[in-house]
């Protein structure tokens, strides 16, 4: 079960891929991070990124009809600019979580498909604690 950095350093490994973090949407902290980050400051990316986190999971219209109880709510979200996209997979924990992987993907290089299946993957062995 990989732990922070290896998860970062595979998510790195997707087509594209910019950067990654782990970051507490609560907090607006980085856990973690590597490569590069939008305005060269990963701290900067990873408060923004959790500002979007937090107003989406905290919105009842994206709260699944079947599972009201469900932590996080919300699977991940995708951002796209014209040159890059922004894919947040949110982290399911076992005690009373808010975190989520954030990764930047070059628009030419990136594969959205492959890479939401790849977090999906990834959050489910991420070990945190």
């Amino acid at each position: 079960m990989p732990g922070i950095d290896e998860c970062l350093l595979e998510a790195m490994r997707l087509p594209g891929a910019r950067g990654a973090a782990l970051v507490d949407w609560t907090s607006g902290l980085a856990l973690g991070a590597v490569g590069e980050f939008p305005g060269g400051d990963h701290e900067a990316a990873a408060a923004e990124a959790a500002e979007v986190a937090r107003l989406t999971a905290e919105q009842r219209a994206f709260t699944p009809e079947t599972d009201t109880d469900a932590d996080p709510p919300v699977e991940d979200l995708i951002i796209s600019n014209r040159d890059s996209y922004h894919v947040l997979r949110f982290v399911p924990t076992s005690f009373d979580s808010s975190v989520f992987l954030h990764v930047w993907l070059a628009r030419p290089d990136g594969n959205l498909a492959l890479a939401r299946i790849r977090l999906g993957e990834m959050a489910g062995r991420l070990v945190l604690g």
